[in-house]
């Protein structure tokens, strides 16, 4: 689980490949489809998706002599469910905190 963990979010830390997976959130894409906004090469574009592959955020199939990305729905739970675990600690109220330390550092000097 950790090694999976490890991989998508080491996918998930560049931009680039963050922008190909909100494009994918719309439909299947063809590499070439999926190369076109982008400022960079095919090859470029074909290491990133390699990356999204291993990390099994996307699977790449052909399509007679196309090449198609899909965005696989269900990758990103062990991820999200990891987050969640996260989501138990309330979060911090900073103008509260200061005014405690306010408080105990007075009453220290006072």
């Amino acid at each position: 689980m950790s090694c999976d963990l490890d991989a998508i979010f080491a996918a998930l830390a560049d931009p680039t490949r963050r922008a190909i997976l909100t494009m994918l959130l719309e439909d299947d894409m063809a590499v070439t489809d999926v190369a076109e906004p982008f400022a960079m090469s095919l090859a470029a574009i074909s290491k990133h998706l390699a990356i999204l592959t291993r990390a099994r955020l996307i699977a790449q199939e052909k399509r007679g002599r196309v090449k198609w990305c899909k965005l696989d729905p269900d990758a990103m739970r062990a991820a999200s469910v990891w987050m969640q675990g996260f989501g138990q600690f309330e979060p911090v109220n900073l103008d509260a905190f200061e005014a405690f330390l306010e408080r105990e550092l007075g009453q220290d000097q006072g």
